[in-house]
């Protein structure tokens, strides 16, 4: 098996950067997710609620040649270009876990709130990825991340996708609908492998990628639950049953439905399409 796909989401629920190799750190690919939008309550902002997220893009001095620290841009807006924001360190929530977070300033929290068309937003940067610890029931002390949902990486293969598309194929055929195949940009997966059996990821406890003393090594903790944000499509923003409505029937567990696998880095390290990947 070998690394087909590398992204990154600097903002949380922004468009995906994809890159051709990425630095990995304990919690998560660097750079990822360490900026997002939360409302008046300092709850975090998702594409789950509001899916106009999906219509920025980020650029951030870890992935493009910028001055800057970060550049946000979506159509019918100027460009937004930021420092590093600089302030008292606040908490905010993430799917119910506190997180620290710098305020990036009232220019930013307006661009947001006219790009989402909301006065309640704001916009913030996460000074320290190693604060917010994961849930204790999959994971290992020390273990952090940023303003992922809820792992540091999420890992998918083309293979499931490619046995999950033929469900859906055979779901709309029995229902007499026009068969619709679901991109793989649905499930904003950090890494991509072609794989060879589908599903068999469920059944990893390692993810070695690369070959050597260099290698990275990522624990699997659980297959990753999904919600109605797969259903958007990221680039039109219309809404549809599937994948939700055929992973219900044929991948329901842990008090949902799954794909993909959430992995922990065990150090930091570095990936690059076309790398090897071994499991275990």
């Amino acid at each position: 098996m070998q690394v087909t796909g590398i992204h990154a989401y600097p903002l949380k629920s922004g468009r995906a950067r994809p890159l051709p190799a990425a630095q990995v750190e304990p919690w998560g690919l660097r750079g990822d997710r360490r900026w997002t939008v939360i409302d008046a309550d300092g709850e975090k902002v998702s594409a789950r609620t509001d899916p106009r997220l999906f219509l920025i893009d980020a650029e951030t001095s870890e992935f493009d040649d910028l001055d800057d620290a970060l550049r946000l841009s979506a159509d019918g807006h100027p460009d937004l270009l930021l420092d590093t924001p600089q302030g008292p360190v606040v908490e905010v929530t993430i799917h119910g876990s506190p997180a620290p977070a710098i305020h990036a300033g009232a220019r930013a929290d307006a661009w947001i709130g006219a790009v989402l068309g909301r006065e309640d937003v704001s916009l913030v940067w996460c000074p320290d990825p190693t604060v917010r610890t994961l849930d204790p029931e999959h994971s290992e002390p020390g273990d952090a991340t940023a303003y992922a949902d809820g792992f540091p990486v999420l890992l998918a293969t083309e293979a499931s996708l490619r046995q999950l598309n033929a469900w859906v194929a055979e779901t709309a055929r029995e229902r007499g609908q026009q068969p619709t195949e679901v991109p793989m940009a649905r499930f904003r997966p950090n890494i991509v492998i072609d794989g060879e059996v589908p599903f068999a990821e469920d059944d990893w406890s390692q993810v070695i990628i690369g070959e050597g003393p260099d290698a990275l090594v990522l624990r699997s903790n659980s297959p990753c639950k999904r919600c109605v944000m797969t259903t958007v499509d990221p680039l039109s923003l219309e809404r549809g049953p599937e994948p939700i409505r055929t992973l219900a029937r044929h991948r329901r567990g842990l008090g949902g439905t799954l794909f993909a696998i959430n992995l922990v880095p065990a150090a930091a390290g570095r990936i690059a399409l076309g790398d090897r990947v071994t499991v275990r």
